[in-house]
């Protein structure tokens, strides 16, 4: 089992030299580069504006005050290290997405869910957080770490026939349950902590995150369950959020204190 001996020391130099943490301190594998991560999020977010309608006006002009009043409350060198830019793409789904380069998307469809500012700030200061966390450049990591070492145990083992191709394909549901799906539900756990505190830094009332959750499960639909699904279940996402509330309750009424009243009117 040499080569098996072998892989493990090269994962483990990996992993070493590619370590990084987290705004919430956990320990993170990073291999891309970010200027080039950002360089394509630019160039996506430059695409889902050619190819689905956006939303200007008043609509436009909310969804960028809550984003501004988050933005603004970052430490100065977090607001400079992205291009953070906000559009409202005209689209039912109740959804939003971030791109590497601080570049974020909402759709229409999730104003009727998040039905304040307080808890549309609970969906962008979730989407900052995925940015601010790296999770773009550690996803991409993981998958090709996790490539790699297929690859390397498939021609090192032997694996060629349809045996080893079934081997190989139970190792490939193996990765893809084991390792890329909870590492995503990992990274929407961490995004929402890391949300809830942003937008309580920026003096939104971050309890208003617990009835967001509660609009979308009312808003419902049939889930996979949480083990095959890359979100974790609401009733986590809710339990995670009330965990962390009684700091960022704090956190919100420093903000308060500090004059940190965000106005944005909704259309």
């Amino acid at each position: 089992m040499r080569w098996f001996h072998f892989l493990a020391v090269g994962a483990l130099s990996l992993t070493l030299t590619a370590c990084t943490t987290s705004p919430t301190g956990r320990q993170q594998f990073t291999l891309a580069s970010d200027a080039q991560l950002n360089q394509m999020g630019a160039q996506a977010f430059d695409q889902y504006q050619q190819d689905l309608p956006t939303v200007g006006g008043a609509t436009h002009r909310y969804a960028q005050c809550v984003a501004e009043a988050i933005v603004s409350a970052l430490p100065a060198e977090q607001q400079r290290a992205q291009d953070w830019q906000i559009r409202v793409f005209e689209s039912e789904q109740a959804n939003a997405f971030a791109l590497p380069g601080g570049y974020m998307g909402i759709n229409t469809g999730l104003l009727n869910v998040a039905r304040t500012q307080d808890q549309l700030a609970a969906v962008i200061g979730h989407e900052i957080g995925h940015v601010l966390a790296r999770h773009a450049n550690e996803r991409v990591s993981t998958q090709t770490a996790t490539q790699i070492g297929l690859s390397v145990l498939s021609s090192v083992s032997g694996m060629q026939g349809s045996g080893g191709q079934q081997m190989m394909g139970a190792l490939g549901l193996g990765a893809q349950y084991g390792v890329l799906l909870p590492f995503s539900r990992r990274h929407e756990s961490e995004a929402d902590v890391i949300g809830l505190w942003l937008m309580a830094d920026a003096g939104f009332d971050p309890r208003a995150s617990v009835a967001l959750w509660q609009n979308m499960e009312a808003a419902g639909g049939t889930r996979p369950p949480a083990w095959m699904s890359t979100h974790p279940s609401q009733g986590q996402r809710m339990a995670g959020l009330q965990a962390n509330m009684p700091e960022a309750v704090a956190r919100f009424e420093r903000a308060r204190q500090a004059g940190r009243t965000p106005n944005c009117p909704r259309p």
